[in-house]
């Protein structure tokens, strides 16, 4: 099978593999060459696939869609994090949530000064009309 994992800003993965193993809202799932055709929601957590040369390679997925069409798998998510091993993509993981978290914090600030700012106007324009 071909997998392919694209990203909104690029493709991750595009390889051949034996089998992949995902999350889906209820349960994990194996898909293997001659799976039939299939679609489903990814919850956010691991998928893991085998490569021809019977390597595991594990990617942590924060929610997606996964379509297997044909000898295709297709995975399109917002955000992915490849690792050689669960202990060094759990590190990965906790890095990049760290950074997110961050960049998270900054954007609600902004919003709820936003917010704020037009309650402000409205209110300047309800008092002027009067």
């Amino acid at each position: 099978m071909k997998l392919k994992v694209m990203l909104p800003s690029k493709r991750l993965i595009d390889q051949e593999v034996r089998k992949v193993i995902a999350e889906a809202e209820n349960g994990s799932f194996c898909l293997l060459p001659h799976h039939i055709d299939f679609v489903a929601s990814l919850a956010p957590g691991l998928l893991f696939f085998e490569t021809d040369a019977g390597q595991e390679i594990f990617l942590a997925v924060n929610e997606g869609i996964l379509v297997k069409c044909g000898d295709e798998v297709l995975v399109s998510t917002r955000n992915a994090v490849l690792g050689p091993t669960l202990g060094v993509l759990k590190e990965t993981i906790e890095k990049e949530f760290q950074v997110l978290d961050e960049r998270e914090k900054k954007a609600r600030s902004a919003a709820a000064k936003l917010e704020a700012n037009l309650v402000r106007r409205f209110l300047e324009l309800d008092g002027h009309g009067r």
